[in-house]
């Protein structure tokens, strides 16, 4: 695997873009009211502990090592394909959040003893993320 060959204005992008995908996702006027309160809080319970920035900032870089890591699994996927482009890069993304962020956190989530709303709330951002990722750096090969 040649580092050089990926795309690493893509990968700014697409983190970008997944970053917002978030953003949207937990807005207040989409799943994060619903999601805090299938995890046991109460509208007006203050989420206090880490600082914005630190939140924010953390998510960011997870964000980057997402686009990244689709990235290299597209970069891949190209060399075995070279038609490889879009919409390839939307169904490998795809396949990346439901395949492992979706599988992976379900027990998680279920030891947790948050249930199903919780996961599936969390797992569609991650689904719909990536899937946006690979979407944008699929088509810049």
């Amino acid at each position: 695997m040649d580092f050089s060959q990926i795309n690493w204005l893509a990968v700014a992008v697409a983190s970008i873009a997944g970053f917002v995908v978030g953003g949207v996702w937990f807005g207040p006027k989409t799943f994060y009211p619903i999601w805090w309160k299938l995890n046991g809080n109460e509208p007006t319970t203050d989420p206090g502990g880490t600082s914005v920035a630190v939140l924010f900032g953390s998510t960011y870089l997870a964000t980057i090592a997402q686009a990244a890591t689709v990235a290299i699994v597209i970069e891949v996927g190209s060399l075995a394909d070279p038609s490889f482009g879009a919409w390839q890069g939307l169904a490998a993304g795809a396949l990346l959040g439901a395949g492992i962020a979706a599988a992976s956190s379900l027990s998680h989530r279920l030891f947790a003893r948050h249930g199903f709303g919780v996961w599936i709330i969390e797992v569609g951002q991650d689904i719909v993320s990536l899937a946006v990722m690979g979407l944008i750096i699929g088509a810049w090969l």
